[in-house]
């Protein structure tokens, strides 16, 4: 996946990328990519608010609506380092996946931050992140990794959550920063391997897609 300012983000695809810090690191031009422990866990409890909208430092976070179509695409376009979809695929994504998005807002309500996702077809216990971004003047300040937990958690709460998915493109830190802060949060695993190589793509000069998978989380408490 690819996030933008506290990461970086893809045109219908998301990227986070790999820190040469771990086990095993990817090489540019390699398939392989090695597994990474974040922690000794195998299965790990979700440690954010369940409700469907919360307070984080001056910002509310909560699911998308459809008035958030604009902002977002808006947020996306000022971050120069998300391919950009069009102002139509917003709307839509915030009207048929709003459930698996999660939007941080201002004490004015206008928007600032998102993260898009959604539940795998074949794996509807999988949360696939799609896109992050955050207005410049708010990034650096946490605001990504808050918009991940509160998604991730809404999503445990309400679906049941086992894993964690995104991609990441070499070279993308901050996004590698962002899924390695949120496995390390959780006590969960982190693996990656390439899911689409540099050739599956049509155009020249693509990176490789980097799956990072983390989890299994633990069942939350009934």
């Amino acid at each position: 996946m690819r996030a933008e300012g506290d990461s970086r983000h893809g045109r219908h695809r998301r990227t986070y990328h790999i820190p040469n810090a771990s086990n095993k690191i990817f090489a540019p031009g390699s398939s392989t990519v090695g597994s990474v422990a974040s922690a000794p866990m195998t299965t790990a409890p979700l440690t954010s608010p369940t409700s469907p909208t919360s307070q984080v430092d001056g910002l509310s976070v909560g699911p998308a609506e459809i008035a958030d179509g604009a902002a977002l695409w808006r947020i996306a376009r000022g971050s120069d380092a998300l391919d950009l979809n069009s102002p139509y695929s917003y709307l839509l994504w915030c009207r048929d996946f709003a459930g698996t998005t999660a939007v941080a807002r201002d004490a004015s309500g206008r928007p600032v931050g998102f993260v898009t996702g959604y539940l795998r077809p074949d794996e509807p216990g999988t949360l696939f992140v799609w896109q992050v971004a955050v207005e410049d003047s708010h990034r650096g300040t946490g605001v990504a990794g808050t918009l991940l937990d509160a998604l991730s958690a809404r999503v445990a709460a309400e679906h049941g959550l086992d894993r964690v998915e995104a991609t990441v493109t070499p070279g993308n830190l901050a996004s590698d920063r962002l899924f390695r802060s949120f496995a390390r949060r959780n006590g969960a695993d982190l693996t990656r391997e390439v899911l689409f190589p540099a050739a599956s793509f049509p155009s020249a000069g693509h990176d490789a897609e980097v799956l990072y998978r983390i989890g299994p989380f633990a069942p939350a408490a009934s």
